[in-house]
């Protein structure tokens, strides 16, 4: 029954990660091929040059994909959980806490974390775009509808965000099973009409492209690389599917499907040049366009959909990491804690991707934007696997450059050659990954200077209870939770209380909150009591970066330990700090406006910790930074 039912689970998440992971990197073969030969690249369709780019694209997934992410970096997995901000954690606990690498391994963690972001509005934008493109191949006349057409489908998306996928995300598996199933039929059916295409296995036609033609070579790099976009969700769900879900959907379906489909769109063109316009839509001929369009746009959605909840669940991660100010997170699903909406991030990221496909207008325009993002995410995740096995897993020097030095010299030719389309839409995720860069820098600076002011001022919690209880104020019913930073001395709602109500209730407890460098934190370990006197407690509670703080469940874990609580007769005083610029202060002053800014418009502790509204007060207090 154990082996029956493990069977069923495993078969059960590599359904999933079809429908999930494999989405974006999926619907790469509607754009990639068309990219790489548009005549205003210059690169001559001829066989040789064919069998090079096809070769190019093979070895490419085999390398990138198979190797470095699915081999190498799902093992460098945080507690089960992936992903740029996962690894950035790992890769920061790694290295010793004084170490003169932990500010440089922040940086390149957030900065890839960003251009993540950057990746994840180009996906929507190019997927769908390319998807309602096939009208054109079946309705030539029809091509002015391209762009509102998939403006409508865009809007639809996002608008359903905040009711979840808990209805529809049962049917994102077989859909996209179904997609790669015509992916290898179609790629099949060129490939019996032209069987010389198999000879793209070999790797010399690439190297010997590469060799006769190495200006031409470079530049078709930043089109190639159209064909791994994707890969940073096999590792972002890693946490979601498990590794080897992850790795069996590559190798048997996914994987497979891709190199057919590739190598059938190169026997098209030997046998048909002027499908070069839109080889993927003509590759069963007149009768198969508008079903390949239905099929395309179920599947563009879907990659669409797996990167805007990638996009939410890198958001909760930051904040919980202290990048980014607390943001409303509402739950979509009752069983599944992963299922989350961000109103904010979802109306943002609509607004930045209809922008990018009016701007840029078709598929070919946005592929030149997309290539940059990915491939500096790429690198900065080699970078910071490089440090997890070096520091972290303490594996020979020699073997750690080995292992990584390799993938980062690819990842190099990569970005080298698609910045060179920089100007041709490149700049495009770059400044909207350096905007949001500029703003997580600027958050996490502001926090440590307020955090400095604070400390700077704070009185000590010890010394403070002993000289209150020489001549001790009345004591009222009840129980009085404060919110205490873990650098904080007394809590400032604390001295507003005694200023201004002259009354202690008859037990205190200072809560302090703390995020690890880890996702999850287990039950048992979430709450640590220490008594200070007078019935006044120190209550420290710790999350993971993907936890769920939830203040009233880890109140109910106290019990065990000797404090119980009733929420009735339990009050929260929270200090609602307003952030001030100093004339001289710790940031330059447009920064300083900005934190200030954001700080104005965070979500309330309150709210962000889940306590009941009706027993919270706040208290006010000012800090200069």
């Amino acid at each position: 029954m154990s082996s029956q039912h493990n069977k069923s689970s495993l078969s059960a998440l590599t359904l999933a990660a079809i429908g999930i992971v494999y989405g974006d990197i999926g619907t790469s073969p509607l754009y990639t091929l068309k990219t790489i030969f548009d005549p205003t690249h210059g690169l001559q369709l001829s066989e040789g040059n064919l069998l090079g780019i096809v070769s190019m694209i093979l070895w490419g997934l085999t390398i990138i994909v198979s190797l470095k992410y699915v081999t190498l970096v799902l093992r460098a997995d945080n507690r089960g959980e992936g992903g740029i901000m996962a690894l950035t954690a790992l890769a920061l606990s790694s290295v010793p806490k004084n170490s003169r690498w932990q500010p440089l391994l922040m940086m390149i963690g957030v900065f890839g974390a960003t251009l993540f972001c950057g990746e994840s509005v180009i996906t929507p934008a190019i997927s769908v775009l390319s998807a309602i493109e096939g009208v054109e191949v079946a309705a030539p006349g029809m091509a002015h509808y391209v762009v509102p057409l998939t403006i409508i489908v865009l809007v639809a998306l996002y608008a359903m965000q905040s009711r979840g996928t808990a209805g529809i995300g049962k049917w994102f598996g077989p859909i996209m099973v179904l997609w790669f199933a015509a992916l290898a039929i179609m790629g099949l059916v060129n490939i019996v009409r032209y069987p010389g295409v198999l000879n793209a296995f070999n790797p010399l036609y690439a190297l010997n492209f590469i060799a006769g033609h190495p200006g031409a070579a470079f530049l078709s790099l930043g089109a190639v690389v159209l064909a791994f976009t994707g890969v940073e969700a096999l590792y972002a769900d890693m946490g979601h599917f498990g590794k080897r879900p992850i790795r069996l959907a590559w190798f048997a379906i996914v994987f497979p499907s891709l190199a057919l489909n590739y190598l059938g769109q190169g026997a098209l063109l030997l046998t048909n040049p002027k499908a070069i316009e839109n080889p993927f839509f003509q590759q069963l001929g007149p009768w198969s366009v508008l079903p390949l369009v239905v099929l395309s746009t179920m599947a563009t959605v879907i990659a669409s959909q797996a990167t805007i909840s990638g996009t939410f669940s890198m958001t909760k991660q930051a904040i919980a990491l202290g990048f980014l100010p607390r943001m409303r997170v509402l739950h979509t699903s009752a069983s599944e804690i992963g299922q989350i909406y961000m109103p904010a991030v979802n109306w943002l990221q609509l607004v930045i991707v209809l922008i990018a496909v009016v701007s840029f207008g078709s598929s070919e325009n946005l592929a030149a934007a997309y290539g940059i993002a990915v491939t500096a995410t790429m690198l900065a995740t080699t970078t910071l696997t490089f440090f997890v096995i070096r520091y972290g897993w303490q594996l020979p020097l020699a073997l750690c450059f080995g292992a990584t030095g390799f993938f980062i010299l690819i990842d190099l030719s990569l970005f080298g050659a698609t910045s060179l389309k920089f100007l041709h839409g490149g700049w495009f995720p770059l400044l909207a990954g350096s905007i949001l860069f500029t703003i997580m820098l600027t958050w996490k600076r502001g926090r440590y200077l307020v955090g400095q002011n604070l400390l700077k001022h704070a009185i000590p919690l010890e010394e403070f209870l002993d000289s209150l209880f020489v001549a001790p104020p009345v004591r009222v019913y009840g129980t009085a939770i404060f919110l205490r930073g873990e650098t904080d001395g007394v809590p400032h709602a604390l001295l507003h209380n005694l200023s201004h109500n002259k009354v202690l209730h008859e037990r205190v407890v200072f809560l302090t909150v703390h995020i690890h460098d880890e996702p999850y934190v287990p039950n048992e370990q979430r709450v640590r009591v220490a008594a200070l006197g007078h019935e006044c407690y120190q209550l420290h509670v710790e999350y993971g970066f993907k936890d769920e703080p939830d203040i009233p469940g880890a109140l109910a874990l106290c019990a065990p330990l000797g404090l119980k609580f009733e929420m009735m007769e339990t009050s929260f005083f929270i200090a609602r700090q307003t952030v001030v610029s100093a004339p001289e202060g710790g940031m330059a002053p447009w920064r300083e406006r900005l934190y200030v800014a954001m700080s104005r418009n965070a979500r309330g502790a309150a709210d962000y910790y889940q306590i009941p509204t009706n027993r919270v007060i706040e208290l006010g207090t000012q800090v200069e930074i």
